[in-house]
């Protein structure tokens, strides 16, 4: 079941002030940036860079998700290893707030979202 629009607008707004203190300086965003995709209850960060055999074509490269579950009213946190596959974030695998993820994430103790 997807999240409510309210839902929607709040991560968005939250994940605007995550990309203002991890987007890199404006000259180096046409190689490196970052964003984010919202998709039923599933908000996706990922990076931007150019293609490396056709640098006029961009690609995004997911590196962390949290899917929201409505019955335990949680966010379930995923990774992405080499293997393309989302993998639970053992560390903290649930948290309750949408926000937590994002702090999570920008913490990167283990190293798993950013290297």
């Amino acid at each position: 079941m997807a999240i409510s629009e309210f839902e929607i607008k709040r991560c968005e707004k939250e994940i605007q002030k995550f990309l203002e203190k991890r987007r890199p300086p404006v000259y180096l965003r046409n190689k490196l940036d970052f964003g984010y995709s919202i998709d039923d209850q599933s908000v996706e960060l990922f990076e931007m860079r150019p293609q490396w055999d056709d640098p006029s074509k961009s690609i995004e490269i997911p590196f962390a998700k949290a899917t929201y579950v409505k019955k335990e009213k949680l966010w379930k946190i995923y990774w992405q290893r080499k293997d393309l596959k989302w993998h639970t974030y053992s560390p903290t695998p649930t948290v309750k707030y949408f926000e937590e993820f994002l702090a999570i994430v920008n913490e990167d103790a283990m190293g798993c979202f950013f290297g």
